[in-house]
């Protein structure tokens, strides 16, 4: 903690962030804004619905809830420093601002990735095992995915953030990035950290591939499950169920993959940069559309929420 106290006493960090003061730029970062805003009403919404009707009270919304609290906090997290800084034109960050940046989303990033992990379980009880369902995925159960979730995320977060920030840093301190990304920051430590970044990247295979193989996993006894059912019907309503999270689920490894699973040589700031805006922003504000959209419950859900508060105002 002393060694933290006089890093951050002496100096922070220089955001250089993603826009400039273009004329596409703005434009880009008025279109940001409007995603960011989207991601922040339909995940606060999406809360709601699921704690306010009963009808949603069901595991799967249950981690549905805890997905939209991931993603709230992860927007929360970058954007608002990053659109002051575009706006006000101070990029500064301090010491201790960027460690609680870089441990915040370690933690929800890994958090979210085990819950998708966890989800195509609970999709394949509910198709495979529709009679067990209600014993096998049980308030206990489902309090147990959600935490083990939570502190997975919460531990490596913390171990991250904590070994990052006593590394020692020197020179102009100016970040290529739009927040306190852990690899652009290791580019300007004073040492070496090439072992660091070797234990980085075999966490971040762990951490990718372990949910990612429990969702392989899953989905290959949801297809064997789905081809055995005799009712098209039947056939239609299970792969529909499954068709949300899927998608959510290549959007999030798709965009995480890239970053953190290529090799260094192929590396560039710029396109981290466009990739970090896609799943810190975009997957975030995609979540509750892919989500509700496709979903009949939570849209009745919304429909009664509405019409319960036109005849509060007709009155």
């Amino acid at each position: 903690m002393g060694k933290w106290l006089n890093q951050s006493s002496t100096d922070g960090f220089i955001l250089l962030g993603i826009f400039s003061h273009s004329q596409t730029d703005l434009v880009l970062f008025s279109a940001v804004m409007v995603v960011f805003t989207v991601a922040l009403c339909g995940n606060v919404l999406l809360i709601f619905l699921i704690y306010v009707d009963p009808r949603l009270h069901t595991p799967m919304y249950f981690f549905l809830s805890q997905l939209s609290l991931m993603d709230l906090v992860l927007v929360c997290t970058n954007v608002p420093k990053m659109a002051a800084s575009f706006l006000s034109g101070r990029k500064s960050i301090s010491f201790v601002g960027c460690g609680i940046q870089i441990g915040l989303f370690v933690c929800l990033v890994g958090s979210e990735g085990l819950l998708l992990g966890l989800m195509a379980y609970d999709r394949y009880v509910a198709i495979s095992h529709p009679l067990h369902y209600p014993i096998l995925m049980s308030q206990r159960v489902c309090l147990q995915i959600v935490g083990s979730s939570w502190a997975f995320g919460i531990i490596d977060g913390l171990i991250q953030m904590v070994v990052v920030m006593t590394f020692p840093y020197c020179g102009l301190r100016e970040v290529d990035h739009f927040f306190c990304e852990m690899l652009s920051l290791l580019k300007l430590a004073c040492k070496d950290t090439s072992i660091f970044e070797n234990v980085i990247f075999a966490c971040c295979v762990f951490m990718l591939l372990l949910p990612f193989s429990i969702i392989v996993a899953s989905y290959a006894r949801i297809l064997g499950a789905v081809l055995h059912m005799r009712s098209a019907q039947a056939r239609k309503k299970a792969l529909a169920t499954c068709s949300s999270h899927l998608t959510a689920v290549s959007l999030f490894y798709g965009a995480a993959m890239f970053i953190y699973l290529r090799p260094r040589r192929y590396r560039a700031p710029s396109h981290d940069k466009v990739v970090s805006v896609f799943y810190t922003v975009l997957t975030p504000m995609l979540n509750p559309l892919i989500y509700s959209l496709r979903n009949q419950e939570v849209m009745g859900a919304l429909r009664k929420g509405l019409d319960r508060r036109r005849i509060v105002n007709h009155h």
